[in-house]
């Protein structure tokens, strides 16, 4: 007994001769959230394109209203109350804020011209967006369509 004893002895006193890489792991981890938290971010450059300042000239047009109403033989468009045909439709917008604003060019007018489309609930969709593919072909840029309240006159 006391040589077995002895022989534990011997080995529990031995030196442990692994070494012990957990703190050097540790000051690696912390060392690299330093180097984590201090790098520069990388950005990306966007070129931005200012408008030059001058003389800036507010343009005022009125909303022209486009409406498109059921009846027994298809969808009818009308401009400010008079009716007119589909295809006649962006040149009779046009004369109409033209007349409406003399000191405009075409091309402001394509740019800054405002058509309100409205349409009665029986008219189908494909009847409004027919009318605003219309306008949008014109080359007109803002076309919205508009909606009431069910309870507004």
């Amino acid at each position: 007994m006391a040589m077995a004893l002895a022989r534990r002895a011997r080995v529990s006193f031995a030196p442990n001769v692994d070494p012990n890489v957990i703190p050097f792991i540790d000051v690696l981890l912390v060392l690299l959230i330093i180097f984590m938290v201090t790098a520069p971010k990388p950005t990306t450059d966007l070129r931005v394109d200012l408008p030059r300042p001058g003389p800036s000239v507010h343009l005022v047009i009125e909303p022209t209203i486009v409406q498109v109403r059921a009846s027994p033989t298809g969808a009818r468009v009308f401009l400010n109350g008079e009716e007119v045909s589909r295809a006649g439709l962006p040149a009779a917008a046009m004369a109409h804020i033209l007349a409406a604003n003399t000191a405009l060019a075409r091309e402001d007018v394509l740019t800054e011209g405002k058509l309100f489309v409205r349409a009665d609930l029986e008219v189908s969709y494909q009847d409004v967006v027919s009318v605003v593919e219309g306008l949008q072909a014109a080359q007109f840029q803002r076309v919205s369509i508009v909606a009431q309240d069910a309870d507004a006159p």
